[in-house]
């Protein structure tokens, strides 16, 4: 259900790496979070170029039902956004773990993030 290549914060990110910058992670949502939050209408992203913290809130995603926090799972330099969810936020609904990813970071230090669940891991969190 949840992709074995990734890793996933209790917050409900995924992490992929290595992200398409070099040096860079991927971070995007998991699919229980998009489930739960119901039709996103509206996404905001940390810019390129802004320091995020590990564990902070960088954004937002506006749903139907609600507003929501983004966090970042590391400590780094935003490299990518995916600016094509300016456009097309439900991107985030139909396809989270692909073309609904949210941003780019290069980590600062390996020990940088919060701690990361595999995805048997993750999925005992959302089971309970």
């Amino acid at each position: 259900m949840y992709p074995d290549d990734l890793k996933y914060t209790a917050e409900h990110e995924w992490v992929r790496t290595p992200g398409e910058s070099a040096g860079s992670v991927r971070i995007g949502i998991t699919d229980y979070a998009q489930d739960a939050l119901g039709d996103i209408v509206y996404v905001q992203l940390p810019e390129v170029g802004e320091s995020v913290t590990a564990g902070a809130a960088v954004g937002e995603l506006e749903s139907t039902k609600s507003v929501s926090d983004v966090y970042s799972p590391v400590t780094g330099q935003v490299v990518a956004r995916n600016e094509s969810l300016d456009a097309t936020p439900e991107l985030v609904n139909t396809d989270p773990y692909g073309s609904g990813w949210l941003f780019e970071v290069t980590v600062d230090d390996a020990d940088s993030g919060v701690e990361l669940l595999d995805a048997a891991a993750y999925e005992q969190l959302v089971a309970s």
